[in-house]
């Protein structure tokens, strides 16, 4: 098969579509019926995903920090997702990188359009995933980016606008790695295994990670399609840092939609598929003596 070099059709911007200040999205756009979002959604509106503050990982008393550790463990096991505070990202970096992202989508097109991407590596400016022809699209934009192994990082792909964008982006990336790092601690731990197990398996010093922000146009139609399609991820930690006044993230358990509602300067925590898998072969072992 050849190099997939270009876009199987010329890819059109979600937010353009979203400016024209047309009433009608274009058919490609439209999720089948089963796919799309439902309004009627029985859950109790106070569920939420759990929160965990993680400042008890650092308390002096043991109690307290096996308490952390053992909310951390239910919250994977139960739900594959979980919200941190006292997470040692500082405010003002959680909302600063927010916003930059928000100013660079609004810069004009010709200043997004220098970094439009191609489907070989992804990164830059895109707005679509995949390379099948007439294929159903989600209603959104995004900016996709690598950060490690420093090997695979060009700050020639990150966007020079914002002024302050790279330097920020850095700073973020290099803090949510160590939260990474201490959370893969605790994962491998609450397994049973090694403290560096986990850290050691995706990579040790040369672990890979990369960010993608995703910007979510106006739409006019929003029950006929989806910002993202229904997904798992497939790497090891997935963190997120939602827009605190949206709450558009749902994570589906028991059978049902559940609403993310986020925290301030909170960070969400999905566990990816790859950790998945070892949780549960752990609790397959467990189950089975």
């Amino acid at each position: 098969m050849g190099c997939p070099c270009d876009w199987p059709e010329p890819v059109v911007r979600v937010q353009s579509l979203s400016e024209n200040g047309e009433s009608v999205i274009p058919d490609r756009y439209i999720k089948p019926p089963s796919d799309r979002p439902t309004l009627n959604n029985s859950s109790p509106s106070d569920i939420n995903i759990p929160l965990v503050d993680l400042s008890g990982l650092t308390d002096g008393d043991l109690t307290v920090r096996e308490a952390t550790m053992n909310q951390i463990s239910i919250a994977c096991r139960e739900w594959g997702f979980f919200q941190v505070i006292n997470h040692g990202l500082k405010a003002e970096l959680v909302d600063g990188v927010r916003e930059i992202w928000r100013e660079f989508f609004h810069e004009p097109m010709e200043v997004k359009q220098k970094y439009a991407n191609l489907p070989l590596t992804y990164e830059g400016y895109g707005s679509r995933l995949g390379l099948q022809k007439g294929a159903i699209l989600d209603w959104s934009d995004y900016y996709f980016l690598h950060y490690l192994p420093s090997s695979l990082k060009d700050h020639r792909k990150w966007p020079d606008r914002p002024s302050s964008l790279r330097e920020l982006v850095e700073e973020y990336s290099k803090e949510i790695v160590r939260l990474g790092n201490s959370l893969l601690e605790v994962f491998s731990i609450n397994l049973g295994l090694r403290h560096d197990y986990l850290q050691n398996k995706f990579g040790g010093e040369d672990i890979g990670a990369c960010l993608r922000v995703n910007f979510y146009p106006k739409c006019p139609q929003p029950d006929l399609t989806l910002g993202l399609s229904s997904h798992s991820d497939p790497g090891g930690i997935t963190f997120l840092l939602p827009d605190e006044n949206v709450s558009g993230l749902q994570v589906r358990r028991n059978e049902e939609w559940i609403t993310v509602k986020p925290v301030r300067h909170g960070i969400i925590v999905n566990i990816g598929d790859q950790i998945q898998v070892h949780i549960f072969v752990k609790n397959f072992f467990f189950f089975k003596r």
